[in-house]
């Protein structure tokens, strides 16, 4: 009891902090110039993608709508040409948009857990093609949004029993339609052809299996293999409520010689099939016992050739099991030398790349199968990611060093020291790191599939940033080579 007071109380407070901040007090996070317009709204269209993804459109659907609005006056003012400064104002307002409908959907989760756990599963049962008893229902759904939203917990609450129990409906009905919708056809279908005349019992039962198979749906949605078999027990009684009613309109029409002959053409085929005598010269019964007794013995034959086929397999396996210890014995030597050709190779190759750098410039480290090159010399203007031309001659070195091992996948780490914010520290790394990953691509050095870059700050230091000497050290980029010629 406590704990949902808490719960209420936290909920009143951070509506009436949103309510409080809500409309044209939105706080919004001016975006610097020196940003590149393009790279802001390809960022934003993600995060409004998967803002969709975690129905955030829904949860807060008029915040979302506003935050996709600034989004599209911002690609439009781009592909317009319009002023940079209004492109990132509207970039800025979408995102804070988005963030406030991000907190607006917490609150619905935290406030109506049940409405949308109800419907989540009738959207999963397939209620969505209800047409517009669905619509209905998700138009509901949506005023409880817009309620909180609006800071109106206490209406949200009111009526969200109504759409549980909407969603309720709509998630029975779609169950049902697709577990028993085909039998329901095929018994309208039997009821056109006659069924409760020419087939009055089998008609009784494969409605009395409908209904119970409806029953049990009602009280148990969720126990899908119990469905399934009773859903599956009705259509095979409503299919073979179609079958006899043809069968009986059929043999309504026919004389008692027809019928008893029809009859006996059946047994003889199935006898002649089973290679059993010709026995029409008994009564029905014995031809019967005559079927039965074949398919006994072929039953009795079959089962034998199983356990044979058993006793052989089990045989086939023991030889298989010998051979494959074999192979495999023989695979792990062959691997073996296969990874010592390739450290070797790598030891080599290595050393390349080793002997390409100065110390000032460069250190190289082996790490397990990758190479990494620690770039000392590399230098950036203060806060600014812009490669300098006094750094063309160490990167024509990297270019020759990734070339040498083919076309291996690389990494490239930016880091600085601890001056200045987290943010800014982890924003200028992952800037510089991308700076460097584009002059190899524009090089030609690989493709630029091949390249990632990420930025860490200032969380991976070498040295301790409390001194000069630390942080110069702690200011580099990292460039790993992953090959893939190795296997070791």
């Amino acid at each position: 009891m406590r704990n949902k007071i808490s719960i209420m109380a936290a909920l009143i407070i951070t509506l009436f902090f949103l309510g409080a901040c809500g409309g044209s007090n939105l706080k919004v996070k001016q975006i610097s110039m020196s940003e590149n317009p393009t790279e802001q709204i390809n960022r934003l269209d993600n995060d409004l993608r998967k803002a969709r993804n975690a129905q955030i459109n829904v949860l807060s659907p008029t915040w979302f709508a506003k935050a996709e609005k600034s989004f599209k006056n911002a690609k439009r003012g781009r592909d317009s040409g319009a002023a940079l400064s209004d492109i990132m104002d509207s970039v800025a307002q979408s995102r804070a948009q988005l963030k406030r409908a991000k907190e607006v959907a917490n609150i619905a989760n935290t406030a109506l857990p049940k409405v949308i756990k109800r419907r989540k599963l009738a959207r999963a049962s397939g209620a969505t093609k209800m047409g517009n008893d669905y619509v209905k229902a998700e138009e509901q759904f949506l005023d409880l949004m817009r309620a909180i939203e609006n800071n109106n917990l206490k209406s949200a609450r009111k009526n969200e029993a109504k759409v549980i129990s909407t969603f309720r409906r709509l998630e029975l009905r779609a169950i049902k339609e697709q577990t028993l919708g085909e039998v329901r056809k095929l018994l309208k279908q039997a009821e056109k052809e006659d069924a409760k005349k020419f087939a009055p019992s089998i008609y009784a039962l494969a409605t009395n299996k409908l209904k119970k198979a409806d029953a049990f749906i009602s009280k148990n949605p969720y126990k899908k293999e119990m469905m399934l078999e009773k859903a599956n027990d009705a259509l095979f009684e409503a299919w073979r409520c179609i079958r006899v009613t043809r069968q009986s309109k059929k043999v309504k029409t026919m004389q008692p010689e027809q019928i008893t002959l029809w009859y006996e053409k059946m047994l003889y085929q199935t006898a002649s099939k089973l290679s059993a005598p010709d026995m029409r010269d008994e009564p029905f019964k014995i031809q019967v016992e005559n079927i039965l007794s074949s398919i006994a013995a072929l039953k009795q034959d079959r089962n034998f050739m199983i356990e044979k086929a058993k006793d052989q397999q089990a045989e086939i396996n023991a030889l298989k099991k010998q051979t494959a210890s074999l192979e495999d014995r023989t695979r792990k030597e062959q691997a073996a030398k296969e990874r010592l050709a390739a450290e070797k190779k790598f030891n080599k190759l290595f050393g390349k790349v080793r002997n390409l750098f100065d110390a000032n410039e460069a250190e190289v480290y082996k790490q397990g199968n990758q190479l990494l090159i620690r770039l000392r010399g590399i230098q950036f203007p203060v806060g600014k990611y812009v490669i300098m031309p006094e750094n063309y001659g160490l990167l024509s070195k990297v270019q020759r060093a990734i070339r040498i091992f083919g076309e291996p996948n690389v990494v490239i780490e930016g880091h600085t020291d601890s001056t200045g914010s987290d943010e800014i520290n982890e924003h200028l790394s992952e800037q510089r790191a991308y700076s460097v990953g584009q002059y190899l691509i524009a090089n030609r050095t690989l493709p630029e599939e091949r390249i990632v870059a990420v930025g860490y700050g200032s969380i991976r230091p070498l040295a301790s940033n409390k001194t000069a000497k630390g942080r110069a050290v702690n200011r580099r980029i990292d460039i790993i080579l992953k090959p893939r010629i190795t296997t070791f």
